[in-house]
């Protein structure tokens, strides 16, 4: 487990491959689980390589079309996220690197 200051934990990180549409509060965006399985009601309080903070919350998740309650490592999904810092995220590539979210996921 990991810390950073201000956060008890992180066990839950997505990588931003794409951003299908944002508005005030609230984005869709593709996704890859990097470290997880990464929950509904995740929040997310940083963004990697920055130390720009954030406070995201996995609103819903969708593998495949469906929707699922949690997204597990190594795979891709459409996701939402919503409150402060979605106008912060920006998709990636191999040449320039990817941005990671980190956060926690809900306690059980």
């Amino acid at each position: 487990m990991t810390t950073t200051p201000g956060h008890s934990r992180i066990d839950a990180e997505l990588q931003i491959d794409e951003i299908r549409g944002t508005c005030e509060d609230r984005a869709a965006v593709v996704v890859r689980c990097i470290r997880g399985p990464v929950r509904l009601g995740a929040r997310f309080h940083r963004i990697r390589p920055t130390s720009v903070p954030i406070d995201l919350e996995l609103a819903e998740i969708l593998f495949y079309g469906r929707p699922v309650d949690e997204l597990d490592p190594s795979h891709t999904g459409l996701v939402t996220l919503r409150r402060a810092g979605t106008s912060l995220l920006a998709p990636g590539n191999k040449a320039h690197g990817w941005q990671i979210i980190q956060g926690a996921n809900p306690s059980p």
